[in-house]
């Protein structure tokens, strides 16, 4: 019978100390797991009702001396459909999969996560603030799946040098572990112990394990080289760099990396951004990915956080970067520390201190940044605390404080961000959410923050409906709604707003989300860009997605969306569409194919000072390409991006110092935009962390002050050349 959950903890902790070692082959041999923990009691987490799972899984915990191993025995009969798709690493489609949870510390601060498909695919995962994933970091671990008429089974083990990790004590350290199996063909996930990552608290609610002590060393090095024909300019271009890891024990570890290679053989997705504020865009670089997650510290503000990699390196090449982090007693810590070249060269320091207690943990972190070109130095403090008085109630604080010196000058002032959930009875929950950011709060020398000059509030609740009718389509719901109010520090209100939206979960694995924004009149203090503030009437914008996994040969994503704006506010309706389709050829090989097309009557572009174009904006957004799992080491990517951008001016508008617009017959032109994007991408593993990549890459950008329609736009796009490459690149790691 399952077992209950102090009985589980209890066995958990007992856990023996001299434990075979397991052979990671996919079949679960009785011998090899004959000292582990047994865990029958899988629970229905997605939908989150907490009731048994439909179908049985068994799990088996056991710490070895050659990292901690895990097995899953996945019961599928023959009458419930199996996923046969093959994924590539960090794969996010919807397939039969397991997954590993483990927060070596036991903290609540930070996870790792290790999922394998039922085919063999892998992706690793760090998580941070009870629940942000970030696929970035590559691990190095053991799988390995089997499978027969009644079901699948898998094996692996994670080395106890994944992560830097606490002594423990009497010979014994204790983790926290959540371990969790989904049905590809319905989407259901359940879970041991019952936690969810849709709740506001998820790394917290892991169940706790005593396992003995164990310590692994490594020293691992890692050199690439790379060369690159550039076909548009002629040259050639050879590279070559190291990364080196080592481990010498659980308690320090260490990253450092010469010329770390820029990601060449990742391309980001195309953006065209005439807003004020920047694209933030995730980083794939190695050495900063490597257990980065101490040096996470964000707020609830879209993507801000005090140390964002993608800045070191912007400039120019990187010379070295060393990072180095570790436990004493019951702190953790973490150094950063890196060099940019040239005379434009910056250099970025980072100290990170945290600090667990039984029911919060509190931490600070001090980054520094030395631009000796523009005669500026930046330095920001930042402290958090994380609060958990009660089971049901999760707060969590931050302050910030930056101080920048340029020229002589010195600049300094804060901001702080409280936000506050509450789990309440029968799926409701409530979440507080306040923020100040003081007008001279400055932290994207080394961090990112959207904008400062920033006072807001809200408040949501939300209810989730489980308990759904047998006839229903769907197999959960999930309502929140809105209310909130920001200002700027100098008291105008940017606006109110009221959201409501909705998640629903279907039992064919379906997925939707619609969403609808109610906005207030209020002001824009960024679109003048700095030249003064722009007075903006009440707009209603709303969304809905629809995902449907892979059915037979195809799966589909669809979106629309209506919106009101500009000066026009309400008296003029936007409107977006788009599909993506995919086709697969086979488990392995697959085809997709979509677009967004967007039409904006009203779109408020800067020009200079306090002029404004108002345009008619037309857009559309084409991708495609192909994914080809060749087998477990050779992958091939096809993958094209185009973007069409036709702005036809109707009017000119100079603001005065009220915000107020004034119409002017100065000159303002019509523009147009093409952007094109095209990589193909082979990639092949010689072993594991070890690879060879051959990348061909051919991209362009042109803005016209022209408005030339968006058909001789897309089909313009297809010819431009400002780059076009051809890179190999070759990385091994070498472990002593």
């Amino acid at each position: 019978m399952p077992l209950s959950r102090p009985t589980a903890l209890l066995a958990l902790g007992l856990l023996c100390a001299n434990a075979h070692a397991v052979e990671i082959d996919g079949r679960i041999d009785p011998e090899e797991w004959a000292g582990a923990q047994h865990i029958t009691d899988f629970r229905k987490t997605q939908p989150l009702s907490g009731e048994p799972a439909s179908l049985p899984t068994e799990a088996w915990v056991l710490a070895t001396p050659e990292g901690l191993a895990f097995a899953f025995r996945n019961t599928q009969p023959p009458g419930v459909p199996r996923t046969r798709q093959k994924v590539q690493r960090d794969f996010d489609e919807q397939v039969d999969r397991v997954n590993v949870f483990v927060d070596f510390d036991g903290d609540g601060r930070t996870g790792y996560a290790f999922t394998v498909s039922s085919t063999g695919g892998v992706a690793d995962e760090i998580i941070t603030n009870e629940n942000q994933f970030s696929n970035d970091w590559d691990g190095l671990w053991q799988h390995a799946v089997s499978e027969d008429e009644q079901g699948w089974s898998v094996e692996l083990r994670i080395p106890w040098h994944t992560a830097p990790m606490r002594d423990g004590k009497d010979g014994q350290r204790t983790l926290k572990v959540f371990l969790a199996r989904v049905i590809g063909s319905t989407g259901e996930r359940s879970a041991w112990p019952l936690a969810s990552f849709e709740r506001p608290r998820f790394l917290s609610d892991f169940a706790a394990i005593t396992v003995p002590r164990y310590d692994q060393s490594l020293l691992a090095v890692t050199p690439y080289v790379s060369g690159l024909y550039d076909n548009v300019g002629g040259g050639s271009d050879f590279n070559g760099g190291v990364d080196v890891f080592w481990k010498p024990h659980g308690r320090f570890q260490l990253t450092a990396t010469l010329n770390p290679d820029f990601g060449q053989v990742e391309s980001d997705d195309l953006v065209v951004n005439f807003s004020a504020t920047e694209t933030f865009v995730s980083d794939k670089r190695p050495f900063f990915t490597e257990n980065q997650g101490i040096f996470e510290l964000t707020t609830p503000s879209d993507f801000s956080q005090q140390l964002y990699t993608r800045r070191v390196g912007s400039t120019g090449d990187i010379t070295a970067a060393v990072k180095f982090n570790g436990s004493l007693g019951q702190a953790n810590y973490g150094v950063f520390a890196a060099d940019e070249d040239g005379a434009a060269g910056r250099s970025f320091q980072a100290l990170r201190l945290v600090r667990d207690f039984d029911k919060q943990n509190l931490g600070a972190m001090l980054t520094r940044v030395d631009d000796p070109w523009r005669d500026r130095e930046a330095t920001v403090l930042g402290v958090d605390h994380n609060w958990r008085p009660t089971a049901r109630l999760n707060i969590r604080s931050r302050l910030l404080g930056s101080r920048i010196d340029q020229a002589g000058d010195k600049v300094q002032d804060i901001g702080a961000t409280v936000w506050a959930d509450y789990e309440m009875d029968r799926g409701w929950r409530q979440q507080w959410i306040a923020m100040h950011f003081g007008n001279d709060l400055q932290i994207n020398d080394f961090g990112y923050l959207s904008r400062n000059s920033t006072n807001y509030l809200h408040w949501e609740v939300r209810k989730r409906f489980t308990d759904m009718p047998d006839a229903s389509r769907y197999a959960s719901k999930d309502w929140r709604w809105r209310v909130s109010s920001s200002h700027n520090n100098h008291g105008e209100k940017l606006n109110d707003q009221f959201r409501v939206s909705r998640e629903g979960r279907l039992r064919d694995g379906s997925y939707e989300y619609a969403q609808m924004n109610v906005n207030s009149a209020g002001i824009s203090d960024l679109l003048l860009r700095g030249n003064g503030i722009v007075r903006l009437p009440a707009n209603v914008n709303t969304y809905f997605e629809y995902q449907r996994p892979r059915k037979g040969n195809w799966g589909h994503e669809t979106e629309l969306e209506a919106l009101t704006g500009g000066l026009a506010g309400n008296r003029k309706v936007g409107f977006g569409a788009g599909y993506t389709a995919t086709y697969f050829l086979s488990d392995a090989f697959s085809l997709y194919g979509g677009f967004y097309a967007i039409h904006t009557p009203d779109w408020l572009v800067w020009e200079r000072e306090n002029l404004a174009g108002s345009f008619e904006r037309r857009e559309m957004d084409l991708n495609a390409g192909l994914d080809w799992v060749i087998d477990a080491r050779h992958e091939l990517r096809v993958k094209m991006q185009v973007i069409a951008l036709d702005a036809r001016l109707r009017d000119a508008w100079r603001f005065d110092t009220q915000g107020h617009a004034v119409a002017t017959g100065e000159p303002v032109d019509d523009f147009s935009v093409r952007n094109l994007g095209f990589q193909v991408r082979y990639r092949y593993e010689l072993a594991p962390l070890s690879y060879l990549y051959v990348v061909y890459a051919r991209g362009g950008y042109e803005q016209r002050p022209t408005s030339d329609g968006v058909d001789d736009l897309l089909r313009d796009s297809f010819r431009l050349r400002d780059d076009e490459q051809l890179m190999v690149k070759l990385s091994y790691r070498f472990e002593i």
